[in-house]
């Protein structure tokens, strides 16, 4: 039996969704080239990260791993001109990018690795990953036990597997036998994941002492913080507090709009409720955001403001519940067949055992209940950026009709409808994602001195995010010609370049043959095909 995303005991919410054993660790790398001694990149089109418009054509002069010079070599629809462009010695690679975009590489600020249950294996998901111009991921609850993912950064780090960078957040609690029952017993247990080289945690919730001592000892330990607001602890501790005691960023919404409650201190749940019942769950959360307080209220924007004061980062993962107000649109994606592995397929399916999996009798209803709940949560996104507030992009995927890679790109598409012009989604997804793991200064956005973490796609993501999807975008020429264009070309991390359509092909070639060897296709639940 599957288990469902969280449990209660003693007081401390523990995640037991993860995998109950690691997955095998990616083989050794076998794929990618470099770092060049000297590589320049001729003629891209720039989007650097920060906000600014899109420049070019430049050339990037690049020694091993990192960004040693950008020049500006012309300008748009004249031919380059030689004069002026930086030399090739003998020692120097080139790489003809004319016309193409180039932005840094993209920072998921909510990638879990994948689990036994989902049946999904490392190099899978870190191809897909990769495939899609993630660079760098955090792990928040480094669900395949922390020396696991500890290893895998460390690989990662020394570049000897094909993946992203790694930043592990361990989940609070994990390998303790027992639940904490003092707050002394939390801040020992948060310095031990610290000696063992936890980049952060990730809480669900707690005794609010606990998990004020917890949240202490991090920020003493030079620790950063994550949490998943659990409705079972949020009547106890919501954003502001958990802010207010030193916690970095939150995921979803969870905890936010409790902070805004003005005529109740408790959402308000059927009675026949039961946290258990993954339908209920997710329903009820469906109608959560327009019980708070509304937008340019005074306690929206007290909340707002105290928020950001704080310096505090939200990781709204958007895309993890696009399901919950279009479910045939995100079941029929046209990655599944391709992408989807059949045990994540499986895994997706209705289940009253499984988190995520709450189709049980998802109705018209219950969709236009989310559809109305995200148009209230993006508003506030949307607010909160406007007024300095960081937002950034995280996936979750894994769950929910989620494949690798392709709900990251979901993900920039739905900050870009909360509001968010396309630059300001760029920068969520770089700079600013960069910036809640402390990594600004190597990686986030393209600048000399940084470290060579790039994006390269022949179509302009600006235009139109859809031609960042590993399927890539259908367009009809002027000869009524259908085709597909865009899918990231190439993935540089670290100095690594890495062919991200060989990397999608690996990744279908393991899809197709995992489904051969098992007889089947693709099928939708309860469909019969005659």
């Amino acid at each position: 039996m599957r288990l469902l995303s969280a449990v209660l005991a003693a007081g401390v919410l523990y995640a037991a969704a993860a995998a109950a054993d690691p997955i095998p660790p990616a083989p050794d790398r076998a794929e990618g080239e470099g770092p060049h001694e000297r590589l320049i990149l001729r003629g891209g089109i720039l989007v650097d990260g920060t906000g600014a418009p899109p420049t070019g054509p430049v050339d990037i002069v690049i020694e091993g791993n990192r960004i040693r010079s950008i020049h500006t070599v012309g300008f748009p629809g004249v031919p380059i001109d030689p004069d002026g462009r930086p030399e090739a010695d003998a020692n120097t690679r080139e790489k003809d990018i004319e016309g193409m975009y180039v932005l840094p590489g993209f920072v998921d600020t909510h990638g879990h690795i994948g689990g036994a249950r989902q049946g999904t294996p490392a190099e899978y998901v870190y191809k897909l990953w990769l495939g899609h111009g993630v660079t760098t991921i955090r792990d928040p609850g480094s669900g395949n036990t922390l020396d696991w993912t500890l290893s895998e950064k460390r690989r990662s780090d020394a570049n000897e597997i094909t993946a992203p960078r790694i930043r592990a957040h361990v989940t609070f609690g994990q390998g303790r036998d027992e639940p904490f029952t003092e707050p002394d017993q939390a801040r020992d247990w948060v310095r031990d994941v610290a000696r063992r080289g936890a980049d952060g945690l990730k809480f669900f919730g707690a005794r609010p002492d606990i998990l004020e001592a917890a949240l202490d000892e991090a920020r003493e330990q030079g620790l950063r913080t994550t949490m998943h607001h659990a409705q079972l602890g949020v009547t106890r501790t919501d954003v502001l507090d958990t802010a207010r005691w030193g916690l970095t960023s939150m995921e979803h919404w969870y905890g936010l709009p409790e902070a805004m409650f003005t005529d109740r201190r408790i959402q308000h749940y059927p009675p026949d409720y039961n946290y258990m019942n993954e339908y209920d769950r997710f329903r009820e959360a469906g109608r959560l955001w327009l019980q708070a307080a509304g937008p340019g209220s005074e306690r929206w924007n007290a909340v707002r403001d105290e928020l950001i004061g704080l310096d505090f980062t939200i990781s709204p993962t958007l895309n993890i519940y696009q399901a919950s107000r279009d479910l045939m649109r995100e079941r029929t994606a046209e990655w599944h067949p391709l992408y989807t592995l059949p045990s994540l397929w499986d895994f997706f399916q209705p289940d009253r055992t499984a988190h995520g999996s709450y189709w049980f009798d998802w109705t018209t209803g219950d969709e236009i209940d989310w559809k109305r709940n995200y148009r209230r949560w993006m508003e506030f996104l949307d607010d909160y950026k406007n007024h300095g507030g960081r937002v950034t992009v995280g996936s979750d995927s894994g769950f929910i009709y989620k494949t690798y890679g392709f709900g990251y790109i979901s993900e920039l598409e739905l900050l870009q409808e909360a509001g968010f012009h396309p630059l300001e989604v760029v920068r969520a997804a770089t700079l600013h994602g960069a910036e809640v793991l402390g990594m600004d200064d190597r990686i986030g956005s393209v600048e000399p001195g940084k470290l060579v973490d790039l994006v390269i796609v022949e179509e302009n993501p600006i235009a139109n995010f859809k031609v960042l999807y590993g399927t890539g975008h259908l367009k009809v020429d002027d000869d009524n010609t259908v085709t597909r264009v865009g899918g990231v070309r190439w993935t540089i991390k670290d100095g690594i370049v890495y062919d991200a359509q060989a990397l999608r092909s690996d990744v279908r070639r393991m899809v197709r043959e995992a489904w051969e060897s098992e007889g089947r296709t693709l099928r939708q639940p309860g469909l019969e095909v005659d």
